[in-house]
């Protein structure tokens, strides 16, 4: 059971009295909407699965019974590694059910990842497909689990691929349970979800997050943007993000609506399985936005049939971009949050164009927002600072990093997110750069600093600074500026790439560009100066 939550006793009183926060949990929340719509779609995919709520239930059941005879508690973490599959819900369902703590990796993970992230929280359980996108996953984990102290039962859903190990498979398993009737207690207040994050330093951390906390975010995510049970939601990110996870599937569960998902985004197919499946809204990151728009207008005659809000986060979205999107009929709203605290401003969808990119929101209903000095000094209007915001959303720590959570969470429930921003007389913020080493990527967050520390050591590389490089379509790619041990011989992309995959660094984490230079600037006290490499990349860039 996890108990080291960080949860602000006055401020949790406070939730409780205006009704943000509830003693139910999702797995109330969900049992509500299964038998009131048993027969009503929940999700579906493009790889041609469908179920009613009905059905996932049931499915559920069985997995969670399974689950239990195996020894799996309230409280005990499973690790799930999945692609965005609608197979995804009954998994995450079976979990609720059992009052355990799901824990969604990236289907990228490889051996490396897993074993790390898998120790860190102490899983319990491990639940993946037998094979997906060129990898086995079988073989993947079996090859890490005699390296995971903690873990007991696997199961694979063998839905792309016949299962090739003694790992019971999601088909026997609910050919053999029945499902689950007994279900243990769970308070609203205990941890759902912990979402990997990545930091400014090193390895991603484990972020928490409880029943409340998720069911108050997509609540106020829903109620602002005017949502209803006859919205269609179509989440083509990750299941193993706040966003994929969160506002694709829980964002649908609370209006009893649909979610349509797809595996791997392509935009042209994006569009026709949205117009098929008569999807009304998104959230995602710009790049998909940007490339469905990019299609729409190379094709004559292909349009949205009935889309009509697409929500944007990752990055700010630019004036043109809102403009194209409207002349297709959709309203392009920008979100701002992060995992840790997941949503937390937004532009309402009535004011994007008017706004047109200069805003990036305001605080969701219950959510504070602050802008603070070096010196945790709020600022006034139009100076800019540190943006720091507190609510019923936010997180409840990283798991086994108190030290880590300290620095980011005070005890008064301010998170430090780390980026620059000034806000107006009307309340209004504008997210306008980091102070943290972060690369936004596709509206992936990406450690600067872990890119360096896994570079250490590459031949021919004495040392290296990497930091984000402009990029119209995803934000961000990644740049290494590199300081060879021989200047006459600097290391390439190639080699540096070769390096990390001999260590099985994730392709994630590899340099998209290389810079050389004659050194890495600091500070006095040893810091890299990021700030001025942006500035070397952009005239470099410029002189080309």
């Amino acid at each position: 059971m996890i108990t080291d939550l960080k949860i602000n006793a006055e401020l949790k009183e406070r939730w409780y009295a205006e009704g943000w926060w509830t003693t139910d949990s999702i797995r109330e929340v969900w049992h509500d909407r299964a038998a009131r719509f048993p027969q009503r779609e929940y999700v579906c995919d493009d790889t041609g699965s469908r179920y009613t709520y009905g059905e996932v239930d049931d499915a559920a059941g069985r997995l969670a019974a399974w689950l239990a005879a195996e020894g799996v508690k309230v409280g005990d973490v499973v690790t799930v590694q999945f692609p965005t599959w609608a197979e995804f819900a009954i998994v995450y369902v079976a979990v609720m059910k059992l009052g355990a703590v799901m824990h969604p990796v990236p289907r990228n993970y490889n051996d490396v990842d897993l074993e790390y992230a898998m120790n860190l929280v102490e899983s319990r359980a491990f639940l993946a497909p037998t094979f997906s996108h060129n990898t086995d996953y079988e073989a993947q984990i079996d090859a890490v689990r005699g390296a995971v102290p903690s873990l007991g039962p696997i199961a694979v859903l063998d839905k792309q691929a016949p299962s090739h190990t003694a790992f019971p498979t999601f088909a026997d398993i609910f050919e053999r349970f029945e499902p689950l009737r007994d279900f243990a207690p769970v308070s609203a207040d205990s941890v759902a979800c912990i979402l990997p994050t990545s930091g400014t330093t090193g390895k991603p951390k484990q972020a928490m997050l409880t029943h409340n906390n998720i069911l108050f975010s997509e609540r106020v995510f829903t109620g602002e943007l005017g949502r209803t049970e006859a919205d269609v939601m179509f989440m083509p990110s990750p299941l193993n993000h706040a966003t994929g996870f969160f506002h694709g599937l829980i964002s649908p569960l609370l209006l009893g609506g649909r979610a349509v998902l797809q595996q791997d985004f392509h935009p042209r197919e994006a569009i026709e399985l949205m117009n098929a499946e008569g999807v009304t809204w998104s959230m995602s990151a710009t790049p998909f936005i940007f490339d469905m728009l990019n299609v729409l207008e190379a094709e004559e005659g292909l349009r949205f049939e009935t889309l009509n809000l697409f929500c944007c986060g990752g990055a700010p979205l630019p004036p043109s971009l809102i403009e194209r999107a409207h002349h297709h009929g959709i309203l392009l709203c920008e979100i701002y949050g992060s995992t840790e605290s997941c949503p937390h401003a937004y532009v309402p969808p009535e004011r994007c164009l008017e706004w047109d990119g200069a805003w990036s929101g305001i605080p969701f209903q219950g959510i504070e927002v602050r802008v603070i000095d070096g010196a945790g000094r709020e600022l006034p209007a139009g100076e800019q600072g540190e943006e720091i915001s507190r609510g019923p959303h936010m997180f409840v720590g990283y798991l086994n990093e108190r030290d880590r959570t300290d620095r980011a969470l005070d005890d008064e429930g301010w998170f430090y997110s780390g980026d620059l921003c000034y806000r107006d007389e009307e309340g209004r913020i504008r997210i306008n750069g980091r102070k943290k080493e972060v690369i936004i990527r596709g509206g992936e967050n990406i450690s600067a600093r872990e890119i360096d520390d896994d570079l250490i050591g590459a031949p021919g590389l004495a040392n290296s600074a990497t930091i984000g490089m402009p990029d119209e379509r995803l934000g961000e790619r990644i740049c290494t500026f590199v300081v060879p041990s021989d200047p006459l011989s600097p290391p390439t992309q190639a080699d540096l790439i070769a390096y990390l995959q001999s260590r099985h660094i994730a392709k994630r984490l590899w340099p998209e560009r290389v810079e050389v230079i004659d050194e890495i600037p600091v500070t006095a006290t040893g810091k890299v100066k990021r700030f001025v490499l942006a500035q070397v990349l952009k005239e470099r860039m410029a002189a080309e």
